[in-house]
């Protein structure tokens, strides 16, 4: 659990509804399903008819990243890369066929057959810089729905807003009642601000950060691999990956 991301967010209403409630109002005020419906829904069907089915998916998919990230085990990976060198570096590519077959991480595996199957050096490093870029792009893409729906938010709130002040000028001969329907409407504009500034920009925004750190934990494997196939001593792939995770 990612409990930076959790005590952010909690912070963010508490300090928000905190200080609402300090100024004399009240949270049940804020409470408000139709707006919730029209900034909520009209958000979500905006950035529906924009994107591709596939990538709205992909968006949903990684969400739980935000608060479980996916492990990148840098340091322990770049020691298994230093052994492997080792091995390739006494016994031949063919050393590391067992550690292919049973490796688990798909794009680490992928590398590894390519190198016990002797790609050159070259081509390694093309297919899965080629992969990498395709890959990061892939998930860049699912974390832009986010951003997208923090576009569009507050926008929707105020139409949200709009439509509720329509509903409020029904009752201007009951002041008492236009009171209270404008102070309603204007929920609708808290709701676009607030999900889009306490919500969709910092997750699209944290979830793009993942992606960077995805992308450094294949960068780093395909730094080694390529040492691999080029034959270099184990202590100078050492020294190269370890600029990969110098804490």
């Amino acid at each position: 659990m990612d409990k930076l991301a959790i005590s952010g967010f909690l912070l963010a209403v508490i300090a928000v509804a905190g200080g609402f409630v300090i100024e004399g109002g009240s949270l049940a005020t804020l409470l408000h399903f139709p707006a919730f419906l029209i900034v909520f829904g009209g958000t979500v069907g905006a950035v529906m008819l924009q994107t591709p089915l596939s990538q709205f998916k992909l968006g949903l998919k990684i969400l739980p990243w935000v608060i479980r990230p996916a492990q990148m085990p840098l340091e322990h990976t770049a020691q298994r890369i230093v052994q492997w060198g080792s091995a390739a570096r006494g016994s031949g590519f063919l050393a590391l066929e067992q550690d292919a077959l049973a490796e688990h991480d798909a794009f680490l595996h992928r590398g590894l057959n390519l190198l016990v199957d002797g790609a050159e050096p070259k081509a390694l490093q093309d297919t899965l810089d080629a992969e990498l870029t395709l890959e990061r792009e892939r998930l860049l893409r699912g974390a832009r729905i986010f951003d997208a729906m923090g576009g569009y938010s507050p926008t929707i709130g105020i139409v949200g807003a709009v439509l509720g002040l329509i509903q409020a000028m029904s009752n201007i001969s009951e002041p008492q009642l236009l009171g209270q329907g404008i102070a309603t409407a204007f929920v609708a504009t808290i709701y676009g601000v607030g999900f889009a500034n306490l919500v969709f920009i910092p997750v699209g925004n944290k979830l793009k950060s993942l992606v960077q750190q995805r992308t450094l934990y294949h960068e780093l494997i395909i730094e080694g691999l390529v040492s691999i196939a080029h034959g270099e001593n184990p202590r100078n792939i050492k020294r190269k990956l370890a600029a990969y995770h110098p804490g």
